[in-house]
């Protein structure tokens, strides 16, 4: 069977460039969106022969999701099968649809994103993450390891206790988990003597939260669970929006690209293409969708990537994890950061037992950080915690020591399906 991603890196690129003008035709005859677009901006697609061709469509929004929704939508209405949201990280959130295609498109990846970590069919692979409240990713992994033929387990999101006894009666080797959630089970492993380090689970697909830094070592997080559970930990990078996931392989340099699936530009804020190891924003194009197909669209997330082949054998672009999102950098008394750098200093200092990070305008209009802290020595620390944050970032944020039940509120706003640690009131 042909491989894509084990091919030369020009085989790739000629297969993705038919690919994207495929889509580009199909955008044209079914997209009220960007047919409009097309005519309004006089852009004729046939003209494509050229990257710097391509770079003259617009750029798509988030807004332009959100306002105008269902012209993204190419199909009978009749025909949509699953409708889903974004989790509304970055303010309200976005519909997205799906029909027969885009689940068995959805499926695909999923297949290949679970293959790259290794997964076989004789495996048994616990999903600790919700299939309901319209999230896309949960029926992914399902839909994935079922075309897989292994072993599931879903028992869904939180419940320690449950997920230790899921694990003592069905032994799966793999974990989807969201890294800090696979922290509080170890919690209460140690809290319940359950004898976790000789579990049948040897790794975890961590979703959500970056377990390693730009060049590719294990972060804050990463290193702190490793360190408490010795279980192989695959790195992901996923969206509602491209209905794809970027997932590392065993060589752990780098979250891979389906090359079939995706097009993916790493842009500066000029819009042009940053050289590899630069960061930048990723703007995708999703390929082979048919209900709410994107052109260029940017994800808003900051990240780097490399072109290199991969020691595994794949010749696929791998992107870095991400560094933060766009919108929330933050200027800090001149200093310019995103809440992951504030993150890191926090998840590096024992004695928190939980925290979140505020941001908003002061009276002088620029950005104000307030971290709100829980923990029963933290009080005692916050000298230390101050000095720390200065020798990591230059700049020390406002620090306050609340409730827990407070952070919990910040966190878990109304009807937010996965933890907020940075809440931007700007």
């Amino acid at each position: 069977m042909y491989k894509l991603d084990s091919a030369p890196l020009s085989d790739i690129q000629k297969i993705q460039w038919l690919q994207l003008k495929k889509q580009l035709l199909y955008l044209q005859s079914h997209s009220p969106r960007y047919k409009m677009l097309f005519k309004k901006l006089k852009l004729d697609i046939t003209a494509v022969k050229t990257y710097e061709d391509f770079k003259k469509f617009p750029v798509t929004t988030k807004e332009d999701l959100q306002q105008y929704n269902d012209d993204f939508i190419c199909i009978p209405k009749e025909d949509i099968i699953d409708h889903v949201t974004t989790s509304g990280t970055l303010g309200k959130p976005v519909s997205m649809t799906l029909n027969e295609a885009d689940l068995e498109r959805l499926t695909t990846n999923e297949l290949e994103s679970f293959k790259l970590a290794g997964v076989k069919k004789s495996d048994v692979i616990q999903i600790t993450t919700t299939l309901d409240r319209r999230f896309m990713a949960g029926l992914a992994y399902f839909l994935g390891l079922r075309r897989l033929g292994a072993g599931i387990v879903r028992t869904g999101s939180g419940l320690p206790q449950l997920q230790w006894d899921s694990i003592e009666r069905f032994k799966p080797k793999y974990l989807v988990a969201v890294p800090s959630f696979l922290l509080k089970m170890v919690e209460y492993a140690e809290e319940n003597n359950i004898d976790f380090k000789s579990s049948s689970v040897k790794a975890a697909i961590c979703i959500g939260e970056p377990v390693r830094t730009v060049d590719y070592k294990l972060n804050t997080l990463g290193s702190r669970l490793k360190e408490l559970w010795d279980i192989e930990l695959y790195s992901t990078y996923a969206s509602t929006e491209m209905a794809t996931a970027f997932t590392e392989c065993k060589v752990h340099k780098g979250n891979h690209l389906q090359p079939e699936l995706i097009y993916t530009e790493i842009l500066d804020q000029e819009g042009n293409h940053v050289l590899p190891g630069e960061i930048g924003e990723l703007v995708i194009t999703t390929l082979q969708a048919e209900t709410m197909p994107l052109l260029r669209y940017a994800t808003g997330d900051m990240l780097t990537y490399t072109d290199e082949p991969c020691s595994c054998g794949r010749n696929t672009l791998r992107l870095s994890p991400v560094v933060g999102r766009k919108k929330q950098m933050l200027k800090l008394k001149g200093t310019s950061l995103y809440p992951q750098s504030i993150i890191e200093v926090l998840n590096n200092f024992e004695g928190i037992e939980a925290f979140v990070i505020l941001a908003r305008r002061n009276d002088l209009g620029t950005d104000a950080v307030t971290v709100k802290i829980s923990g029963d020595s933290a009080l005692k620390h916050l000298d230390t915690l101050s000095g720390l944050f200065k020798s990591k970032l230059q700049v020390t944020p406002e620090i306050e020591v609340v409730s827990l039940e407070e952070i919990e509120s910040l966190r878990f706003p109304k009807d937010s399906r996965k933890p907020q640690l940075f809440r931007d009131n700007r």
